[in-house]
């Protein structure tokens, strides 16, 4: 097929240390340190004792392999990544960018460490030029995603592709078996829908842990001489803009970092509950109404007493009820003791959900126009958004 992608993959290849500019080291840095606070406190979850159990049994390492993050049992580079992404992804803590309503970091991480770990990445220089490639990638492809699909699809869509990306450049593959690599990556890659675990919250969480996988095998079997569809997300000439400004405009530094470990729609509810509760001096006890104006989205986070802590982090009245009975909110907040406390109950039955046209209306045009991203930010506007929300 004929190759309208040089320069990405070039990039993808040729990008090193040196040419990264000060300021996106020190967010690389930023977020490697972010992500490795969430993968220390995601392994302590069951979802991710399950996962890991599941690699080791199912994904041993008799070629290329890797030690499971907080783990340390070896199994295959596939293995690993899912186990890595899927830990990480169990305390929704970490990074995130506005316009692919999802989250970069959570595949790239454990993709980097599974090669370096492997001996294909060999210094803390190269690990973090391929931290920033990876986020790159990602977060162009989830953009772009978001332009040509019309429903909201789980990070796993398309953070496969900065999978496939890393691996094929730290196998060293050329650059049309690289090609074929993120052509088999977007088409395996689980197009799963994000509003299905939002509404029922369950361990499937935001599809990186098979996102990672699906992205890292698609490289091995390019290696092998596997050939795949072309990637779309890439190559569409809608999107083709996004992929200009590679090397010039830095998409890590783009990303968020939340100060809660829930959905990201509940973070601006607890820091106002927060806020108030603390400028006020008011005690858990005294609180008997909590009325929480929000937009669209976050008024969809309706659960009241959530059972997991899948729930639990996809629940606005029980991460601000969780908030004010401890007066802050931190993984302890949404697990364990904390699902069953009967402050935190009580306080989260006292949360009157409202959706407030205003508010929706600027949350649209954050997640849509908020970033100057050129001549196509109008599409996303129109397409994506509008099977969720009509009005948007």
């Amino acid at each position: 097929m004929p190759n309208p992608t040089s320069d990405v993959l070039q990039f993808i290849h040729a990008l090193d240390f040196d040419a990264l500019p000060d300021p996106v080291i020190r967010q690389a840095r930023r977020c490697l340190l972010d992500l490795c606070g969430v993968a220390a406190a995601g392994g302590t979850t069951r979802l991710s004792r399950i996962v890991r159990d599941h690699a080791a049994l199912h994904y041993g390492a008799s070629g290329l392999g890797a030690r499971m993050l907080f783990d340390g049992r070896r199994v295959s580079l596939p293995g690993m990544v899912l186990a890595g992404a899927a830990s990480i992804d169990s305390v929704d803590a970490h990074d995130g960018h506005v316009l692919t309503k999802g989250h970069v970091g959570v595949t790239v991480l454990p993709v980097v460490l599974a090669l370096a770990d492997a001996g294909l990445i060999l210094s803390g220089r190269a690990l973090l030029a391929a931290l920033v490639l990876g986020y790159e990638v990602a977060t162009r492809a989830g953009v772009a995603l978001h332009a040509t699909a019309c429903d909201y699809h789980t990070s796993g869509a398309w953070n496969s592709l900065a999978a496939a990306a890393l691996t094929a450049r730290a196998l060293g593959l050329a650059v049309d078996k690289t090609r074929e690599a993120l052509g088999i990556a977007e088409y395996f890659a689980p197009r799963s829908q994000m509003m299905r675990c939002i509404e029922h919250p369950t361990m499937v969480k935001d599809g990186s842990g098979w996102g990672a996988m699906t992205g890292v095998s698609a490289a091995l079997l390019a290696a092998d001489g596997f050939t795949g569809a072309p990637a779309v997300l890439l190559e569409n000439s809608a999107v083709a803009s996004l992929w200009q400004d590679l090397g010039r405009r830095w998409a890590i530094m783009e990303q968020y970092f939340k100060p809660y470990p829930v959905c990201r729609w509940a973070q601006p509810a607890v820091e106002a509950a927060l806020s108030l509760a603390r400028a006020y001096a008011v005690p858990s006890e005294g609180i008997v109404s909590i009325r929480v104006s929000t937009f669209h989205e976050a008024a969809r986070l309706a659960t009241r007493h959530p059972a997991t802590t899948e729930a639990a982090q996809y629940s606005l009245p029980f991460a601000v009820a969780s908030a004010l009975r401890h007066g802050d909110l931190g993984v302890a907040g949404i697990t364990g003791a904390a699902l069953q406390d009967a402050e935190i109950a009580r306080l989260g039955q006292a949360v009157v959900l409202a959706e407030d046209p205003g508010y929706s209306a600027r949350a649209c045009a954050a997640d849509s126009f908020g970033r100057p991203w050129p001549r196509w930010a109008n599409r996303i506007g129109r397409i994506w958004t509008r099977p969720n929300r009509p009005g948007c």
